[in-house]
């Protein structure tokens, strides 16, 4: 997979998740803070810190991304969250737009 065809996901604590671009525009934040003109570093650079998001959440957040994109293809399967992360993943994705 080419450089440009992946986006890279930080997370507070500074762990790195790169990631399809395609699945990383599940989200209309991401999607957004990629694709504005204006020469955002975001743009520039193809990569997003979430200085909010934990480690934890922002990985189940990723596999969400995937998830949903298999889940528009018709290919339906089950997503589970486990109810620990439900607070904080409802938060990240009231953020993120998914």
């Amino acid at each position: 997979m080419k450089k440009e065809d992946t986006v890279k996901l930080i997370s507070a604590e500074g762990f790195e998740f790169v990631i399809d671009k395609n699945a990383a525009m599940v989200s209309q934040t991401i999607r957004n803070m990629l694709t504005s003109p204006g020469g955002f570093a975001e743009t520039e650079r193809g990569e997003v810190t979430f200085p909010e998001i934990s480690t934890a959440i922002l990985e189940k957040i990723c596999q969400y991304f995937h998830w949903s994109l298999q889940y528009s293809s018709g290919k339906e399967t089950e997503f589970h969250i486990e109810p620990e992360m439900t607070l904080e993943l409802m938060m990240a994705a009231n953020y993120l737009h998914t």
